[in-house]
């Protein structure tokens, strides 16, 4: 019996630790390693995309918006990635988390990308992936598994992402 009220009131200061912390029981469960929360959102092109139907490809998942100048800086580099690792079951999707998306449309029709972008209007999917930075980055392994979270680009970033894809492509 004691021993169960010490699980207890362990798990009640973890919790506490985590609410002053600003993190929410969803964010530790999508810390990495845990399962990635499926989600539908709209395609830039028309459509819908679920992240259910990209089950068993290494998918990053890559939150932007047209105002943030990494988020410019970094897409080039990503169509590359997208390009270069696509043939071997590799998929980036763009998600754009502006409510109002006229000057997402308006850069990225300047701007040639080859990989998915969903809009996000009501920021449900970045709440969910504890998004709070821009851009930020999650890989999903084949079996689902959220496998690395980064906040923010700097130059030099795209080295770190091109490792973690060469490895869960070859897994």
């Amino acid at each position: 019996m004691m021993a169960n009220q010490e699980g207890s009131k362990q798990g009640m200061r973890l919790m506490a630790l985590a609410t002053l912390l600003g993190l929410t029981a969803l964010a530790i469960a999508n810390a990495p390693g845990g399962p990635a929360p499926g989600f539908t959102l709209p395609e830039r092109n028309g459509g819908q995309i679920s992240l259910d139907e990209l089950q068993g490809q290494v998918v990053m998942i890559n939150f932007w918006a047209s105002w943030c100048g990494p988020c410019r800086q970094e897409f080039p580099l990503l169509e590359q990635m997208q390009q270069r690792y696509e043939p071997l079951g590799f998929t980036i999707l763009g998600v754009n988390v502006e409510q109002n998306t006229d000057d997402a449309e308006r850069w990225l029709a300047e701007t040639d990308v080859s990989f998915p972008i969903l809009f996000d209007r009501e920021n449900s999917v970045s709440q969910m992936y504890d998004v709070h930075a821009m851009p930020s980055t999650v890989f999903i392994d084949r079996a689902g598994q959220v496998r690395y979270l980064h906040r923010g680009y700097k130059p030099g970033d795209e080295n770190e992402y091109l490792d973690l894809i060469r490895t869960l492509v070859r897994e």
